[in-house]
């Protein structure tokens, strides 16, 4: 059939009477545009627009994506021929002129003869990276929350006789960032017989206008519940307030082999907090004769908690999974 060649003489107004000829023509130009629809024309009667969407035809059937109507997507259903405007739809990769400002998108004929959906333009993600202000900084802890890390130092004063009983004159907390979340002078719930000044930093004028330990009692409770408490001889400091805080979430600078040996110590060595933060920081506290600052130990306590925290933590995790 491919090989067929059909030959059409045009009507002849000369041979035909004029009755019968517009009827015969309109059905000569109906017969030659479905002849060339279907590529059966050759030679002269097959202009170079016909050829090249035969060939256009020919590739598809190839590849697979021949449509039934190639020039419309259904058959006039009043005329043998198919309109050749609902094909150039199909077929023009022209741009579109409308002054829609949506982007043209471009129809796929598949083998079935079904119009295929377009598919999304692919854009770039978002930068989701954190900004140069440091906004959006990554937590800096094991546990990713700074928020639940507290250290703490408590400074005693002397009741009973010869000052022998302790007795919490003050409490320092702070953050894990080592900012200041209490800081208060307290006054004990017996008379003092020592203050302790040398050591405590405390005089008898810092605590007429004290807060009534029961008063601070609570107070400090109410900030340690929950979090992981720091503290260097920390059992002291929970003596002072008549409280046992959870072991799992305590930590203790006075008992960590790692600092120790960090510090050039011997591993069971408890060694004071003044000579740790000398020998790892090269740095100098507790100095003079005013005695102790709370918050300056607190301090202190957070920053050597802080250079074994990884690895103290990776072993509390490993021996928890070990029992």
């Amino acid at each position: 059939m491919s090989d067929l060649v059909i030959n059409i003489c045009p009507i002849d107004d000369t041979l035909t009477g004029n009755n019968n000829n517009k009827k015969k023509q309109k059905f000569y130009h109906k017969k030659m545009r479905y002849l060339e629809a279907k590529g059966y024309l050759r030679g002269k009667q097959n202009n170079t627009h016909h050829r090249a969407d035969y060939r256009h035809h020919q590739s598809q059937r190839q590849n697979g994506s021949f449509t039934k109507y190639p020039f419309s997507a259904a058959p006039n259903k009043h005329s043998p021929h198919l309109t050749s405007a609902a094909g150039a739809s199909h077929c023009s990769s022209r741009p579109s002129t409308s002054t829609n400002s949506q982007p043209s998108v471009s129809v796929t004929v598949n083998s079935n003869g079904r119009q295929e959906q377009p598919k999304e333009p692919v854009t770039a993600a978002a930068d989701h990276r954190p900004s140069a202000s440091g906004s959006h900084r990554p937590a800096t802890t094991t546990a990713g929350n700074p928020n639940k890390f507290l250290s703490i130092d408590c400074e005693m004063v002397g009741s009973g006789p010869k000052g022998s009983i302790n007795q919490l004159a003050r409490c320092s907390i702070v953050s894990y960032e080592g900012d200041v979340v209490y800081d208060k002078f307290i006054k004990p719930s017996m008379p003092v017989t020592d203050y302790r000044t040398r050591w405590s930093g405390i005089r008898p004028r810092d605590l007429i206008k004290a807060t009534p330990y029961s008063e601070a009692r609570k107070e400090i409770l109410k900030l340690l519940m929950g979090k992981v408490v720091i503290g260097h001889a920390i059992h002291n400091d929970y003596k002072a307030l008549g409280y046992s805080h959870p072991s799992v979430l305590t930590r203790d600078t006075s008992r960590i082999p790692l600092l120790n040996l960090k510090a050039g110590f011997a591993e069971s060595e408890c060694a004071s907090l003044k000579r740790l933060t000398k020998a790892i920081f090269n740095r100098d506290i507790q100095t003079g004769r005013k005695g102790h600052s709370s918050v300056e130990d607190a301090k202190a306590t957070m920053e050597l908690y802080k250079v074994v925290e990884v690895e103290w933590e990776r072993t509390l995790v490993s021996k928890s999974m070990a029992s």
